[in-house]
């Protein structure tokens, strides 16, 4: 095998060439394996296709692979949830279960379940491949829902093409993007949510818990029917027109999809679904998952492989989502899922200790994906740094398009938690926002819905804390909200401006939401209060809400208007942890920060390209809750300076507020 890209271009990867190159050739392998009697990935992952229940021209046929059943009927209110023979499915072979039914035995809407028989016991099912699953609102009981609408669903847009240049993503959740305390619904969150996020400039939307899920306070993360949109928000039908009226407006939609483990009910999940412990799963001590209470995964298997890998072109073919972040990445990479464990050094990657099922799994994952659409995104939910991850598979990588750059969120809130504001050091922030894998595209955020929820804080309410419930008031000169508010412009400037592939934002962040979340559960006495985004708040003229919303609109348009604004060099023009300023160019901008909580500077100067600049984003004008001290008619050119002639630079002079940033456009040279 010819030296694969990725070690050639990074020389410390090469004493584990070894290992890089067998998961690379291990893939390979997998695919020829897989594709042997269909020809291609795209082909092979059409189980959904076939499994489950489908109308037909001549009535309907269901099937199930249950290799550990010795006997399955469909059981439902047709049936009046009794067994009958005449609904009793019979073996085809390889473990497959099939029944065929009259067209009228069975109806757009009727509820059913699995009655599935084992060597010692039994118990009802939900079908691993239903697409409709419903909970009972007096019982409780979750049943599959017979889903075959008269007239199909009819697109508007019919091919869509994101925009990633750069990819400006708005992460979201359907249940509690509304106002109200109670679930929202996809139908809500299109008319009233989705206006919002055009409004705000992003160009995708990420979209958490779409998954049908048992708990809904596990926000979605113990999925038990993978192919199932939750119905608690809606039908597929509506969801379908969410999808459809973002592409109308431009904005993609990414599902963040779960395959990194799954609940571990048995009666609405795949727990047990034919009565043995290792259909789906392990079933050694390696099928708990040790820290989420949840079950993993056997990707060696290749009837896994099938489920999960039809399950990625499942929602791609019929929901049209515009691609996936996947979530729990680095729990899928590790035997010992990266618990406890530091990552400080390459051998780190390479000890022995990857999943190379898993691996393989996710590698041909994304070769699929983007083989049904090749525009498709896909982002890694990953905090180990695996080298690789979001490079290419041709090169030797695993092939995502993006990896989440997990480690700003937790730089940002160990400063707010460890360090006083005048030991902000512009030398260290600059190096932890640019300080990743020349080859590996991130996703930068200031902070997720994980940062959001009960037990941790947003970055607004560490900066002004209880003070927002009593000063939030435009005029209510309080010191803890002016700075909050200043601080909260500027962390998210210097990260979005820092990005080398996009840049993401939870819903309501970008006014500053003050409440966590917390989902009703029995602590809380089952109460939305806080599973909800209280939107009033950034209506309300009076309130600041707006300021901060307002300097979100203008960053995120600034960076919008500049085609591949990502792939710009990022040139550090001055740091100085003395005065705390940092000056940085990409393209013809320069963004300038005086982090420094009470030094103001007038003619701060430092090199830059020579010629005539103006101001085009001030954090301090008086719109987006600043005093006004930056005159920004004002154009400002560079001093000439003989030592640096040859390099064509010369001193940029300005007034730096303190904790204040601005943005500047360079206009022409002034010689």
């Amino acid at each position: 095998m010819a030296t694969l890209s990725i070690i050639k271009n990074d020389p410390w990867l090469e004493p584990y060439a070894d290992a890089i190159e067998g998961r690379h050739q291990d893939a390979i392998n997998k695919e020829k394996e897989l594709i042997a009697a269909d020809g291609s990935l795209k082909a092979f992952a059409n189980a959904y296709n076939y499994f489950g229940l489908h109308r037909t021209p001549t009535g309907w046929v269901f099937r199930e692979w249950a290799p550990n059943a010795t006997g399955i009927t469909l059981i439902g209110d047709f049936s009046k949830w009794k067994e009958y023979v005449k609904y009793a499915l019979k073996p085809i072979g390889n473990g497959v279960w099939e029944i065929k039914l009259k067209p009228e035995a069975l109806h757009h809407g009727q509820l059913y379940k699995m009655l599935v028989h084992w060597e010692g016991g039994m118990g009802e099912r939900i079908p691993a491949y239903a697409t409709r699953v419903v909970q009972d609102e007096q019982s409780k009981i979750f049943s599959a829902q017979v889903w075959a609408p008269e007239k199909p669903f009819k697109w508007k847009v019919r091919r869509f093409v994101p925009d990633t240049r750069p990819l400006l993503i708005y992460e979201c959740h359907i249940g509690m993007a509304q106002e109200r305390e109670g679930v929202g619904t996809y139908t809500e969150f299109k008319d009233k949510v989705l206006p919002r996020i055009v409004a705000d400039g992003y160009n995708a939307i990420q979209i958490m818990a779409i998954q049908e899920h048992p708990y809904y306070g596990s926000f979605g993360y113990h999925v038990s029917s993978f192919y199932a949109p939750s119905s608690r928000f809606g039908t597929p039908e509506e969801l379908k027109e969410l999808i459809d009226a973002a592409h109308e407006h431009g904005i993609a939609v990414i599902m963040d999809i779960v395959h990194s483990h799954a609940v571990k009910n048995e009666v609405e999940g795949l727990g047990r679904l034919d009565g043995s412990y290792n259909q789906y799963f392990y079933g050694d001590d390696r099928r708990e998952h040790p820290a989420w209470d949840s079950l993993c995964f056997d990707y060696g298997k290749n009837q896994v492989l099938h489920f999960l890998l039809s399950n990625c072109k499942y929602w791609l073919d019929e929901f049209h989502f515009d691609g996936f972040r996947f979530d729990g990445v680095t729990s899928m990479l590790y035997y010992n899922h990266g618990l406890g464990q530091a990552f400080g050094s390459y051998g780190d990657y390479y000890n022995g200790g990857q999943d190379t099922n898993a691996i393989t799994y996710l590698t041909l994952a994304n070769k699929l994906i983007h083989e049904v659409n090749r525009k498709a995104i896909t982002i890694a939910e990953e905090m180990s740094g695996m080298p690789g991850l979001a490079t290419p598979f041709k090169a030797g990588g695993i092939g995502f398009d993006y990896r989440m750059a997990m480690g700003i969120p937790d730089y940002w809130i160990k400063m707010l938690k460890e360090k006083k504001d005048e030991d902000w050091h512009p030398t260290s922030i600059f190096w932890e926002l640019t300080n990743r894998r020349a080859d590996e595209k991130t996703i930068s955020y200031v902070e997720s819905h994980d940062q959001a929820l009960v037990g941790d804080k947003t970055v607004i309410f560490r900066l002004i804390d209880d003070q927002m419930y009593w000063h939030m008031m435009k005029g209510d000169d309080n010191a803890a909200v002016n700075r909050g508010i200043a601080m909260h412009k500027m962390i998210r400037l210097v990260t979005l401006a820092t990005i080398n592939g996009g840049y993401l934002n939870f819903m309501g962040n970008e006014f500053g939401h003050p409440e966590w979340i917390d989902f009703p559960r029995e602590g809380n006495g089952w109460s939305y209060k806080y599973a909800r985004r209280q939107w009033d708040l950034v209506d309300r003229e009076e309130l600041r809400y707006g300021e901060l919303n307002a300097f979100d609109n203008a960053m995120i348009e600034l960076v919008s208007d500049i085609y591949d604004f990502q792939a710009l060099p990022v040139e550090k023009l001055w740091d100085k942890d003395d005065d705390q300023v940092l000056a940085f160019k990409r393209g013809d901008l320069v963004f300038v920060f005086n982090w420094a909580p009470f030094k103001s500077y007038t003619d701060y100067g430092f090199l830059a390209p020579e010629g005539e600049y103006e101001v085009v984003l001030s954090s301090d004008n008086k719109k987006f809750g600043g005093f006004g001290n930056i005159d920004e008619g004002i154009r400002h050119f560079t001093q000439h300076d003989e030592l640096y002639a040859d390099d064509h630079k010369g001193w940029l002079k300005l007034y730096l507020p303190a904790r204040t940033c601005q943005v500047l456009r360079y206009r022409h040279n002034n010689k």
